[in-house]
């Protein structure tokens, strides 16, 4: 079985560049792909907790510390003191706190939109 044979979720919001340039990224590869809005259903703390087992990617890495979601939460100041369940279930109930898109197949993530780390997942 090839590494792209498996259909990807894409957590994403429509109006997010980054979320936008990863779809088009996608299908330039010809890989097929279930968008799911991130807003309306974030993916769930146990999925968040996988993406963080790849090891590809630390906690601080799954938070879009650049919405207003964040400052007005002012998790910077609280993600030290946090637990990472505590973190990813914030993450989980919120999906705008997530940074987009993240793309899986299940068992492979990518978080964001950076064409060689997409290449190297995904192609």
């Amino acid at each position: 079985m090839s590494k792209n044979s498996t259909r990807l979720t894409v957590y994403g919001y429509m109006k997010c560049d980054s979320c936008r340039k990863a779809l088009k990224w996608l299908d330039a590869a010809g890989l097929e792909h279930t968008f799911v809005n991130i807003t309306e259903n974030p993916p769930a703390a146990k999925t968040l907790k996988a993406v963080l087992a790849d090891r590809r990617y630390e906690l601080k890495h799954l938070f879009n510390t650049s919405g207003q979601l964040y400052r007005s939460m002012n998790i910077k100041a609280k993600l030290p003191e946090m637990t990472q369940a505590e973190a990813l279930a914030l993450l989980a109930g919120h999906g705008k706190l997530i940074k987009r898109p993240i793309i899986t197949d299940g068992t492979r993530f990518t978080v964001g939109f950076k064409p060689p780390v997409l290449e190297e997942v995904w192609a």
